[in-house]
């Protein structure tokens, strides 16, 4: 538990779920828990895959709580019945964060719905499960950082949802609003759990696995291979520490007050100012931005160099404020956050030291990753 949170009342007596487990979120809250004392169900899609649950394994070893690895399936019905006797408490991370996809509907939607459908059907057929923390996304609020303008005082809060999010637009985002209102119409049809929901920012920080699959890691790694050697763009988007995040999903199921959606988010920034947090450190060694792309030029060669970036998301997000209010989760969930610099430079020195990026001199400042 990060010492910068209050103390939360964590009950060690009956073990709790983690899906999707050798995620990038899921494996700190894991390591959180297994620190605390907690049994662990982790469920995975291939336990037997030393490859992948490795790190877990390690985790486990140092730690005065148990893992329990079991196997399961985000579409298949049925699939987290063993892994979820006997829990109290059911964290569902599990949900591809990609821009790599084939088929939006079948590589993004499919997976965040139905398997947040079956984790929660799941759980109704639970008789020890009380609450379910679901790992949503500031994605499931708002599309674009020029939706902020036109929320409640020009900050994003817990009560604003995404509207303009599709399969053809942002479909990312369409997949976590999809998923989330799914989870709330399976916790409002029964009375026996609480669902809590989380709606963490961009995240960011150091993984505890060598090859983290999540989208944060494709754009930090884009900071210093050359890829924006020339220029940032000025991408508004909010940005939180993977760690503080762990830490905010055991006050959401510990802490009895812990109700509704809470954003999780700790900077308001934009892509070259996360990009400036690497220069101190690792500025004379990596081709890290130092400018702003015009808006003009990533609306012209964005759409070239990258599918994602579609000359709308150019005009709704480039040079456009991202603003939210993260007030909730900080008064209700006792949240303190890491400064942005620690956050970005620790994942980068992990990147170096896990080979995704290139190592091109000894590494400064050797800090503990806790």
């Amino acid at each position: 538990m990060g010492e910068r949170m209050k103390v939360i009342p964590i009950d060690k007596l009956q073990p709790v779920l983690v899906t999707g487990a050798t995620g990038y979120v899921a494996g700190w809250i894991v390591k959180r828990l297994l620190d605390a004392g907690v049994t662990v169900h982790a469920a995975v899609r291939e336990p037997r895959r030393e490859d992948k649950v490795a790190h877990l394994k390690a985790l486990a070893a140092d730690a005065p709580g148990k893992l329990h690895l079991f196997a399961a399936d985000l579409l298949q019905d049925g699939s987290y019945a063993a892994a979820m006797a006997g829990c109290g408490i059911v964290f569902h991370t599990a949900s591809p964060f990609t821009s790599q996809f084939a088929d939006p509907q079948k590589d993004l939607v499919d997976p965040a719905v139905q398997g947040t459908r079956n984790v929660l059907d799941e759980a109704k057929r639970s008789d020890s499960v009380r609450r379910v923390v679901l790992t949503s996304s500031c994605a499931a609020i708002y599309c674009d950082a020029i939706d902020c303008a036109r929320a409640p005082g020009g900050r994003l809060d817990e009560t604003v949802w995404n509207t303009t999010a599709s399969l053809d637009y942002q479909p990312y985002s369409y997949s976590k609003t999809a998923a989330e209102r799914s989870a709330w119409d399976i916790a409002r049809a029964q009375s026996r759990w609480q669902l809590v929901v989380l709606n963490p920012s961009l995240v960011v920080g150091p993984a505890l696995q060598a090859r983290p699959t999540s989208e944060s890691f494709r754009i930090v790694q884009s900071m210093g291979d050359g890829t924006l050697r020339m220029g940032a763009p000025r991408v508004g988007f909010g940005a939180v520490d993977v760690r503080d995040l762990a830490d905010a999903h055991l006050a959401a199921a510990f802490l009895p007050h812990a109700s509704g959606r809470n954003i999780v988010s700790a900077h308001e920034t934009d892509l070259l100012a996360m990009a400036r947090t690497l220069l101190p450190r690792f500025g004379k060694a990596y081709p890290i931005p130092r400018r702003a792309m015009p808006k003009w030029k990533t609306w012209l060669f964005g759409p070239l160099l990258d599918r994602t970036i579609t000359r709308r998301f150019v005009t709704r997000n480039v040079d456009v404020p991202w603003r939210a209010d993260n007030s909730k989760a900080i008064r209700e969930l006792g949240l303190a956050y890491r400064p942005l610099e620690q956050s970005m430079q620790d994942m980068f020195e992990q990147m170096i030291g896990s080979g995704m990026l290139p190592q091109r001199r000894p590494l400064q400042d050797p800090r503990r990753v806790t």
